[in-house]
């Protein structure tokens, strides 16, 4: 890496001040900056007002340093001395220059108020401090990042245009004034928030068959469709998600688990073909699967967020009515993990697109969660939970089947650190509150489960369960 000549503008202030300079100047050549500093390189006959004119202004000079004090100040703004000479050429610079990245001011010192000395043409621009010890180190890296023109926050990758906002919307849910009077209630407490949740939920379900894909019918790139529509959908969802984490948040438990259960319930159907289809293809509606799996998990996220463990206990053990299973000679009553789906369409665009990911749905529900205010990680934690929960059920049924796969945990990485909320339960309160959505009654009710992903008997995450559970350490504190 090339080093950069940097040129050094300050005030021969005091002594202490000068070594102060000619510390940086050496700390900074040690780091690999080629320095330019009068004390080394004016010598003895050398046209002073030359040299500095020479070092602002040539274009071999890539960086200047403003080492800025109480006398710098005052002597730029009085344009007194060498450094008014200094700032008649570098103001100059600054004021005419289109990149503004060549000068930057160093603070060595502040007055009592605790406010940097600035010369008047620089006020309005950031500066780096050095005038605290403690913050040296770390705004030292950030001298050098600036001069070397590395930043460490990096802008990201310029991406495409989300679909509902290139595209002309095919269908509204119509819930967009009732969320906002149902959120403003919840945050404010208002009486007819209950009543407000309950229109957005009927309005919600009511609506969301307008959603629903016309069948494939042979498409080789109907997945298009499915992505596009996800997508599409993007700003109810967040609308949805604003609505769970308000009634996270201000809600009373109350029958807030109830009319949560209620609300997912009557979105499994959206999940299966209408009555009125009888050829199909597994993929149809593999859009809706997508959405109602999503957005159980950011439910579920947000309860945890706001540990409203007693709501999700509801939505996690109380299981839920599917008319048609008894067609199919299952059980008409199934538990949460009906909510969740392998998507065909989705494995079938890894294909046709040569995308080699190991799960395009993770790629999407990580993609898709920026800016919902609940983190990736968030999501991840509630995730590792819900399988948890699930695998616990299976472990108690007989045929150990296991409906809920977290997909977002390949993201995870074998052996990470313990999630947050199993982190806290090492306290015997904090255990009591989660236990209920986990289905045990007390810590030792988990060691079965542990040995079944030991033996292989449970299909086991890709981030290790037992590690993920912090069981050695569950419940030994108060």
């Amino acid at each position: 890496m090339e080093s950069p000549k940097t040129f050094i503008s300050y005030s021969w202030s005091s002594p202490q001040h000068e070594e102060w300079v000619l510390t940086l100047a050496t700390e900074l050549r040690e780091s690999g900056v080629d320095v330019v500093l009068d004390k080394w390189d004016l010598k003895e006959g050398h046209d002073s007002n030359a040299f500095m004119e020479k070092m602002v202004t040539d274009e071999s000079v890539k960086k200047v340093i403003i080492v800025c004090d109480e006398s710098y100040a005052k002597k730029a703004d009085s344009r007194s001395g060498g450094v008014g000479t200094e700032t008649q050429i570098i103001s100059s610079e600054i004021y005419s220059s289109v990149s503004q990245d060549k000068f930057v001011a160093v603070i060595s010192e502040k007055n009592d108020e605790g406010e940097a000395h600035l010369p008047t043409y620089y006020k309005s621009r950031i500066y780096i401090d050095l005038s605290y010890d403690e913050l040296y180190a770390k705004n030292f890296e950030q001298l050098l990042r600036w001069i070397f023109n590395k930043p460490i926050n990096v802008k990201p990758e310029l991406g495409n245009v989300p679909a509902f906002l290139s595209e002309t919307p095919t269908a509204s849910l119509g819930t967009s004034a009732i969320a906002r009077r149902c959120i403003d209630a919840y945050r404010n407490s208002k009486p007819h928030a209950h009543g407000a949740l309950k229109e957005y939920f009927q309005t919600f379900i009511g609506n969301f068959e307008r959603f629903r894909l016309e069948p494939s019918k042979g498409n080789s790139e109907f997945d298009e469709e499915v992505v596009n529509s996800i997508e599409s959908f993007i700003p109810y969802r967040n609308e949805a998600i604003e609505v769970f984490l308000a009634v996270a948040n201000y809600g009373e438990p109350g029958s807030l688990g109830d009319d949560l259960h209620y609300f997912f319930e009557q979105l499994i159907p959206s999940m299966d073909r209408p009555e009125n289809i009888s050829q199909y293809h597994t993929w149809d509606w593999d859009n809706l699967k997508y959405i109602v799996q999503e957005l159980f998990l950011y439910c579920a996220a947000s309860l945890i967020k706001s540990q409203k463990f007693e709501v999700l206990a509801i939505l996690l053990q109380q299981r839920y009515f599917v008319a048609r299973d008894e067609e199919y000679g299952r059980n008409a009553m199934r538990s949460f993990g009906v909510f969740r789906n392998h998507l065909d369409s989705l494995e079938h665009r890894n294909k046709r697109i040569k995308s080699n990911r190991k799960s395009l749905h993770a790629d999407y529900i990580k993609k898709l969660s920026s800016g919902t205010g609940v983190s990736f990680s968030q999501i991840m934690q509630a995730d590792f939970l819900l399988f948890v929960s699930d695998s616990m059920q299976a472990l108690l049924s007989q045929d150990h089947y296991q409906e809920w796969w977290p997909e977002t945990l390949i993201y995870k990485g074998y052996g990470s650190a313990t999630y947050e909320i199993f982190a806290r339960a090492e306290s015997s309160a904090f255990f009591n509150r989660i236990k209920a959505c986990i289905g045990v009654q007390q810590k030792t009710d988990l060691e079965p489960l542990i040995q079944a992903f030991q033996k292989r008997e449970l299909h086991t995450s890709n981030a290790s369960p037992v590690s993920g559970l912090n069981y050695e350490k569950l419940c030994t504190k108060p």
